[in-house]
């Protein structure tokens, strides 16, 4: 395959000298991050997906939460400190972030929101995030992460 452009989310982790490597894949439009994981023999559980969040307040929120789970609003509202949250709608997603749907990651987003990195992501020594574009992804450990957003991590996800 031929060299894939840098994103924002690797050039971010070059700079800082994060420890990660990255992943390409052929990828020509959205696929959620539980079929990307199965069509790459990867685990879904350790395969986190980025969903963005509006508080009553307005303010925005990424949760960063294993591909097969799905996103508790009060637990998330809570970690943030927020009477309430929202998924935001898909057609925002580019706008807020500077990703588009399923390349969105919260390293190198178009402003440095609060992130929430759920905490089944303990269990792993490795994860994998979106990289920044469709066709890429970015493995690391939940601690460079962290780092790397200046998140934390909560228990966020239906259990």
């Amino acid at each position: 395959m031929a060299s894939q452009p840098k994103t924002n989310a690797m050039r971010i982790l070059e700079q800082k000298q994060l420890p990660h490597h990255c992943f390409f894949y052929d990828c020509k439009e959205f696929t959620d991050a539980v079929q990307i994981a199965a069509m790459l023999g990867q685990s879904a559980d350790m395969t986190f997906k980025t969903l963005m969040c509006q508080g009553k307040s307005n303010g925005y929120y990424a949760f960063v939460i294993p591909a097969p789970c799905t996103l508790d609003l009060k637990k998330a509202a809570a970690a943030v400190g927020e009477k309430s949250v929202a998924l935001l709608p898909v057609k925002d997603i580019q706008k807020v972030t500077g990703y588009i749907r399923g390349g969105c990651t919260a390293i190198g987003m178009k402003k440095d929101y609060p992130v929430v990195l759920d905490a089944h992501a303990a269990a792993y020594e490795e994860i994998i995030v979106s990289g920044g574009k469709l066709g890429t992804q970015i493995h690391l450990s939940p601690d460079v992460f962290l780092q790397a957003t200046g998140g934390r991590c909560m228990a966020v996800t239906i259990e």
